[in-house]
């Protein structure tokens, strides 16, 4: 059945407005945070390759997406959130950060868009969407007006090197995309849009933010150019460890604050009386027990939870793994503790009944890709 909105639901999961799309196009589908959704096309390293060198397409409507709006929406917004919002005082403008507790525990990482006066979109895991919508809501004055916009949003993403030429076709003469980090009005053949100059893959790229109704038609639009390739979950796995964005669930969760997760850099330190501002300011003097480090193997595929040794005792488990197309071996992130953090540090994995020596770097694993000729 569907909803008033237009997200199609299953008695136990959820379908996003392009899932008849995935079918058409023999995706194989996998349960994800509660939705239905397509893991992978043609395959995962082809599909990743694609992103990498031309431009793919991600179905991220499963995402949330949540509307704020009035006059005192900036000081709850900056009392919730740990990066500090004057940044984003020009309209249009966007950043990355995350939100936590009274102890400093990551409740889930988001983008906020300054996308009008006194307005303020946010995007969230869509496995935190009640969690976030609830813990958001319950911190708010009765004068902000606050709207869950999810179930009729649609979110597509368009990411490669090629990704803005793309966008640039369908938005006819005189386009001009948004800066690195902010959100704009367009029209995709004549379909209203908003483009984030956002993503989760290490590439340069938007992501289109239309009506659930609009989903089909601005899928079909972009999939009608012979080098943009469909991509599913697999792909956008791969493509963000390879830059060592974090995933929460795996990389960040309740039970780790943003310093030792290395997120020191979106928890600015001359803001204060945010949130847990108390418990991770204590966690920066005095300097976390235990970090987050990027892995590389040279051989197997590190998976979430294998055990990570130093000198036969272990020491950590992997957070996230995989094998990095761009790299051919494998790639992961594992928790160890601080005084094991430092680059050139050699560390064991234990991958099935192998140990198989790792090294601990910092991301990202891939150095050069469009986003960073972008910013050199």
């Amino acid at each position: 059945m569907t909803d008033v909105e237009g997200t199609i639901m299953t008695e136990d999961l959820l379908r996003t407005p392009l899932y008849r799309e995935h079918l058409a196009l023999n995706a194989r589908i996998v349960p994800f945070a509660g939705w239905e959704m397509p893991v992978q096309y043609a395959g995962i390293i082809e599909e990743h390759k694609a992103v990498r060198s031309s431009v793919g397409i991600f179905d991220v409507c499963h995402m949330a997406e949540f509307r704020f709006f009035g006059f005192e929406a900036f000081d709850s917004l900056q009392s919730i959130v740990t990066n500090d919002l004057h940044k984003i005082d020009e309209l249009g403008s966007a950043l990355y950060t995350v939100m936590c507790d009274e102890d400093g525990g990551i409740i889930d990482d988001l983008i906020v868009y300054h996308t009008g006066d006194l307005e303020y979109l946010i995007i969230a895991n869509a496995a935190n969407r009640q969690t976030d919508w609830d813990w958001i809501t319950s911190h708010l004055p009765e004068g902000v007006e606050a709207v869950d916009e999810s179930d009729r949003t649609g979110l597509i993403a368009v990411q490669g090197p090629q990704a803005l030429e793309v966008i640039a076709s369908l938005a006819g003469e005189g386009f001009e995309p948004p800066a690195r980090f902010h959100i704009a009005e367009a029209r995709l053949d004549e379909i209203p849009v908003l483009l984030a100059r956002t993503g989760y893959t290490g590439e340069d790229g938007v992501e289109i933010v239309c009506h659930a109704d609009h989903a089909v038609a601005v899928w079909r639009l972009l999939l009608s150019f012979a080098e943009v390739t469909p991509c599913g979950l697999g792909a956008r796995d791969t493509l963000r460890l390879e830059m060592g964005y974090p995933l929460y669930g795996s990389d960040m969760d309740r039970g780790v604050d943003p310093i030792s997760a290395g997120l020191g850099w979106v928890v600015p330190k001359a803001k204060t009386g945010y949130i847990g501002a108390e418990a991770i300011s204590r966690v920066r003097e005095s300097g976390p027990a235990r970090k987050l480090v990027g892995l590389e193997v040279s051989e197997g595929v590190p998976r979430h939870e294998y055990p990570v040794l130093h000198e036969g005792t272990e020491v950590g488990k992997v957070a996230s793994g995989t094998y990095s197309p761009t790299l051919a071996h494998g790639i992961a992130t594992a928790y160890v503790p601080a005084e094991l953090s430092a680059p050139g540090t050699e560390l064991v994995i234990a991958i099935r009944r192998k140990e198989v020596a790792a090294t601990v770097v910092r991301p990202p694993f891939v150095k050069q890709t469009s986003l960073s000729a972008l910013s050199s």
